[in-house]
């Protein structure tokens, strides 16, 4: 009895910050945490929406799909007894996102970095710059910049155009070669490198000066000052915009939809994991394999995240008792 009137006394005194937190406890339970656990439970089934009487629990069968390849399965025997081949583009989707990922992320995050230093100085008109610097940042995940980029690197496109005027002949195009399509996608995120940029700049005007002042006195070379004072100083932006920049990366999919034909491109070099994922789930109605492949991202972006954090013991200083 005590402890019911002590809840009761709780809640009372709480009555009004739940209230207050209704609304995004609903759409926390309905919209994120339910379909959470409800693709979770379909990961285990044979889920095809355009039938779903014929739904089977399957166990980790799905999970088999993914991963058979790299024990030399082909084909194995489901749960319910029919023959499943193991996806052969599983492998090949996850390659191609890591190396955008390793790619992309380090390039973009070194040329905000450098943007963002040069955007620090005392020039004139330099607010007019950083908003132009911003721009491909607030166009560039839209469809309409991913369809120009398409044109931009086609065979008859201002790229070949413009290297062609400079002699140079028997040029590709770039977006349906498997040996640059890649390339051009990493191209157009480093591109959009304003985000970055400003949360660089805005970590650089948090930095007293007084530190470059005092470095100068002592003789130190302006790249000495950036590696022993700015990095040092940074490092705590630089790993919140590294975690952000690895998810994001993880989760690209409307410039490789576009730019390669919704299909992968030529011989899949552009076949993105969130792509695949699409095909699967929104192409061949194979639901429950998406969902699975979903968690199996969630997961793979828990463990690169959990990395960046563990790392950062070493290379991030948040300048107390250090």
């Amino acid at each position: 009895m005590q402890i019911m009137s002590g809840s009761i006394r709780f809640f009372r005194r709480n009555a009004v910050a739940y209230m207050f937190l209704t609304p995004w406890l609903i759409g926390f339970f309905a919209l994120t945490l339910y379909p959470l656990a409800y693709s979770l439970g379909l990961s285990f089934t044979n889920y095809d929406f355009t039938k779903p009487d014929s739904t089977q629990w399957i166990g980790l069968d799905n999970y088999i799909k993914m991963f058979g390849s790299l024990f030399g399965v082909s084909e194995f025997t489901s749960t319910t007894g029919e023959l499943m081949r193991v996806d052969p583009y599983y492998l090949k989707s996850l390659s191609v996102t890591l190396i955008y990922v390793f790619v992309s992320v380090p390039l973009k995050l070194i040329f905000a970095l450098a943007v963002a230093v040069l955007m620090n100085q005392k020039l004139r008109g330099i607010s007019f710059y950083r908003v132009v610097y911003y721009i491909p940042t607030l166009l560039g995940g839209s469809v309409a910049i991913a369809v120009l980029w398409r044109k931009l690197f086609e065979k008859d496109g201002l790229v070949n155009g413009v290297l062609s005027a400079f002699g140079f002949t028997d040029l590709p195009s770039w977006i349906t070669n498997p040996n640059f399509a890649l390339a051009t996608l990493i191209l157009l995120t480093v591109w959009q490198f304003g985000s970055s940029m400003i949360i660089f700049l805005a970590g650089l005007k948090q930095i007293p000066q007084e530190y470059y002042d005092a470095a100068s006195v002592d003789g130190a070379t302006k790249v000495r000052q950036f590696f022993s004072i700015t990095i040092p100083l940074l490092s705590p932006v630089i790993l919140f915009t590294l975690v952000i920049q690895i998810i994001s990366a993880f989760q690209v999919f409307t410039q490789a939809y576009i730019i390669g034909g919704g299909k992968g491109g030529v011989l899949n070099s552009t076949l993105f994991y969130t792509l695949h994922l699409y095909i699967q789930g929104w192409q061949y109605h194979q639901m429950g394999y998406a969902s699975g492949m979903a968690w199996v991202l969630l997961l793979i972006i828990g463990v690169f995240t959990a990395i960046v954090f563990r790392s950062s013991d070493w290379w991030v200083s948040y300048g107390v008792g250090e």
